[in-house]
This record gives C-alpha cells, structure tokens and sequence, in this order.
C-alpha cells in the first residue's frame, strides 16, 4: 500500500483514513472505531467515560500531531492504566491492538513521525480471589490475543482442543458465530471469541485459525501454513504448554492447570 501524502489534521478524521484502508468487515470497523476513539480522552489528559457515560459521548477533537508530542506516550500508559481498573482484559486487549495497529499504519504512511503506542504494555490483571473458578480466572489473565482466544474459543465452544487446532479461516461463519456447514466438526461459540476472532485475523483470510509465533519450516505442508504470515499451524502441545504455564501463578500447586478446566461451564463470559 503506498503512502497517502495527504496528511490529515484531526485525529478523528486520520481514524476514519485507517479504517477505510484496513479491509474489514462492518463489525470489525466498528469495534476499531469505537477503540480508536476513546483513546482520545487521554490523548488530552482526560478520563475515558465509561459504562453509560460512554454512551452517546463525543470525544474531545485534537490534532493528529499531538502523537508526535514526547508527552504522549505518558499519557497513552496513564490511561491504559486507568482503563485496567473498570474494562476486562480482553477488551483492554482489544482496545490495545487496535491502536497499536492505527499508529503502525500512520506512522508508515508519514502522518506521524514516532509511533507513541509501540511501547504500550497493558497493566497486570489485578489478583484473582484465593478460592477462583478456575476458567473464570484463566479467562481473566493477561495474555496475548492468540491465546486468549483460544481460551475463549475452548470455553465457549466447549470443544475437543484437537478441533479447534484444526480449523482454518474458511471453516468459520464469524457473523453467525459457528463453523459453516461444509466444515466436519461444527462448533459454535458465544460473544467473548466472537470479540476477538476478527482481530486475531485481521489482515488474513485463509489458513489456519491458530498459527505459530515463527515462520514454518519447509517441511510443513501446505494446509497447515499461513499463505500470508508463513507461519505454521499451532500444535496442542504448544497450546497446552502456554496455558500451562500461563495458569501456573493461579495453581496453589505450582503446577498450572491443563486445558481442560476451560470446559467448565460455570464461568462468567
């Protein structure tokens, strides 16, 4: 994609450039957008409403150089900070991504000259209760998209881990949140994966669902390799591993938990 050297001036209006640039669907656009702009709130040192408050507020209008202001990536940790202490981690995590994604593709078109979210870590998830659900408090751990959603597929789906390995992007119906009819095993899954499925294959449309972090090798076969990453597809055993060691703060053992205790229907979505 080359450069469009016609910088805008507003934030605002640089988000709506991003969006029409990005590829996605009508769902997914509007989560990004709903993400985008309430990091204008501590752009300009305020609060992000929150709950009803959110509802029908404009956010403050603001310069799209104020990225480029050695202030601003204070403010951004300040608020992510803020934001930990009502928003769940999977919407922090959502909101995150979106902007760093924003601010990378800004930044390459020349809008911006330092990209203030490259640094950005989200705050520890404050400690779970000494009795938890456990698939309660795995879901609420922080962790990388991929693996969250996973967990929330896993939770959700209540399904064979091996059968959500194997998918791939064609197997999915997002709007309708099941696999499509052609696809072997049907699974069907509920608003958390629903949530951050679109934004874990931003960018992708075929290939596996679940890839590796690394490149594949090249005796990986065909179906089981990401056309457009070249990454592999996730093995159980690496999935098992990162929950593993995920959850081993959660486990009084020490040991951490197996993927298994996702299946436990009791937990809060």
């Amino acid at each position: 994609m080359g450069k469009d050297h016609a910088a805008p001036v507003e934030y605002g209006t640089a988000v709506d450039r991003y969006l029409s640039a990005a590829g996605l669907g009508t769902a997914s656009r509007r989560i990004y957008r709903i993400s985008l702009l309430g990091w204008a709130w501590p752009l300009v040192d305020r609060r992000t409403p929150t709950g009803r408050d959110r509802r029908g507020a404009h956010p403050p209008t603001l310069p799209l150089a104020l990225l480029d202001d050695p202030a601003t990536p204070e403010r951004l940790r300040r608020g992510l900070t803020d934001r930990s202490t009502t928003a769940q981690p999977s919407t922090l995590i959502r909101e995150l991504a979106c902007l760093r994604a924003a601010t990378a593709w800004w930044l390459a078109q020349g809008w911006i000259t330092t990209d203030p979210a490259l640094d950005l870590v989200q705050p520890p998830a404050p400690a779970p209760p000494l009795s938890p659900n456990r698939a309660r408090a795995a879901l609420a751990l922080q962790a990388p998209l991929r693996e969250l959603t996973l967990w929330y597929f896993l939770h959700e789906s209540r399904a064979v881990v091996e059968h959500v390995l194997a998918l791939d992007i064609d197997h999915l119906d997002l709007p309708a949140r099941r696999t499509r009819a052609h696809t072997t095993t049907h699974l069907s899954w509920g608003e958390g994966t629903a949530r951050l499925l679109p934004l874990l294959l931003a960018g992708r449309t075929t290939g596996p669902v679940f890839v590796t972090a690394r490149r594949a090798s090249a005796t990986t076969p065909p179906g089981d390799r990401c056309p457009v990453t070249g990454r592999g597809r996730l093995s159980y055993r690496r999935a098992a591993e990162l929950f593993t060691s995920a959850t081993r703060p959660l486990d009084p053992s020490g040991h951490g938990w197996t993927l298994l205790v996702l299946r436990d229907r009791t937990a809060a979505r």
